[in-house]
């Protein structure tokens, strides 16, 4: 049998991607090990938001091809579709695919064993039936329990410095009977957490007459009975009371990713954002004031051009106000093909890394906070794999507000959901009891 080995890098979208990818390499014979090395194919899913991910995948690839000089290799995702040619130049990958032509993947590396020759991969009735394309019972590997499922695709919004847009094309969403079938399926399967992504969450329905965000939630809690369901990212712009009313309902997971990428609307207004930090700061409010224990997270991007001291002391006061549990802070990424690469105003790299310096610590301290205030409480932990911690074997959890949990529970924990209180050692980490 033909072993397969994915890398997966950035966002849940891609996760997604690749969790559809494997479902179809297994229906058509392929094995999908978690391992790089002594694979037959290896395909690598980029990212391409920041120069640093970019060199993250070139990296990746030719790690790669040293540890599997015979493999096939296959590049997609968003830097191969940003830069087909640079990837393609590097000569170490067999086939370039982008985003737009995932959906080509598993045929791709069929006709390039086809075009081998004496290829010692194929044989037989192995041959055909990878050739066929029909599909079967999607194997469960006994390594999944929260699975990432892709509700819609693609930008309309085109902020300044994002080149996604360009890579993953305009907003397109997925038939709600179809997601609903979906998720049944994801069921059968064992799954007991459904995560739902997309490049822009809020705006999912909009060429669909009659279909919201808030439609397709609804009916997926009146259509299917997986146990819990997250929500990955919403604009600020697009919560509204009437959304959040539907987590009521405790099989929603009380955790919002929600960006606010920098607290100073001048430079909002100059990212294309469509909103401002009041705004944010409202609906953050909104969220802790509704929902007892959830969860909020946010992106910010630090040293946007034109970024003063004043601009980034207001982004610090915001995420200070805001009622947080972690903040992912990115250095701006200067893009070409993003109207924000022609900014002349550009910060320099040591005021970014200085700004990153402070936030990050504020995002220690707010999470610290949160954990703090989450611990000596009951919440349900979806069990997700066995850990080691100093030595000792123990099981690594998520609660509903995305809190990351270990237990020394010697009984097997794998993909069950228990109710227990947290606590937080004097190391930082946290444990069930």
């Amino acid at each position: 049998m033909i072993k397969v080995g994915i890398e997966t890098h950035g966002c849940k979208l891609n996760q997604a991607d690749s969790q559809s990818l494997i479902n179809e390499l297994e229906s058509r014979g392929f094995q999908v090990i978690n391992s790089d090395k002594d694979v037959d194919v290896y395909i690598l899913n980029t990212c391409t938001v920041t120069h640093v991910a970019d060199s993250k995948a070139r990296n990746s690839i030719r790690k790669a091809r040293r540890k599997n000089p015979k493999a096939i290799t296959v590049v997609t995702g968003c830097y191969a579709e940003r830069d087909p040619s640079t990837v393609k130049d590097m000569g170490d990958v067999d086939l370039v695919i982008g985003n737009k032509e995932k959906k080509d993947i598993v045929d791709g590396i069929v006709t390039i064993f086809d075009q081998l020759e004496n290829s010692s991969f194929l044989q037989g009735q192995d041959r055909e039936y990878i050739r066929s394309g029909s599909v079967g019972q999607i194997n469960n590997d006994n390594s999944r329990t929260r699975a990432m499922l892709k509700i819609q695709e693609g930008c309309n919004q085109v902020c300044s410095y994002c080149i996604v847009p360009k890579v993953r094309g305009r907003e397109v969403s997925v038939d709600p009977e179809k997601l609903i079938e979906d998720i049944r399926n994801i069921e059968k399967l064992g799954y007991r957490e459904v995560v739902l992504t997309g490049t822009q969450l809020g705006s999912y329905g909009f060429e669909i007459p009659g279909e919201t965000l808030y439609t397709l939630i609804s009916r997926i809690l009146d259509k299917t009975n997986i146990e819990r369901i997250r929500v990955s990212s919403i604009q600020p712009q697009e919560l509204t009371t009437d959304l959040l009313g539907l987590w009521t309902n405790k099989r929603l997971c009380p955790h919002f990713h929600v960006p606010l990428q920098s607290g100073n609307n001048r430079i909002l207004k100059d990212m294309r954002r469509r909103y401002s930090s009041e705004e944010f700061i409202y609906v953050t409010d909104l969220i802790s004031g509704t929902i007892e224990g959830a969860g909020i997270t946010t992106d910010v991007i630090v040293g946007f051009p034109g970024e003063t001291d004043d601009c980034f002391d207001d982004t610090y006061r915001v995420c200070t106000l805001a009622d947080l549990s972690d903040i992912h802070v990115f250095p701006y990424s200067r893009r070409p093909g993003t109207s924000a690469y022609y900014i002349s105003n550009q910060v320099t790299s040591s005021f970014k890394n200085n700004r990153v310096h402070d936030l990050m610590a504020l995002a220690r301290q707010k999470n610290n906070a949160f954990v703090h205030r989450s611990t000596h409480s009951k919440h349900n932990i979806l069990w997700e794999k066995p850990s080691y911690f100093q030595d000792m074997q123990v099981w690594s959890g998520l609660t509903g507000n995305y809190i990351k949990v270990l237990s020394s529970n010697t009984e097997v924990l794998y993909n069950s959901i228990t109710e227990a209180e947290v606590y937080l050692d004097k190391q930082g980490v946290v444990w069930a009891y």
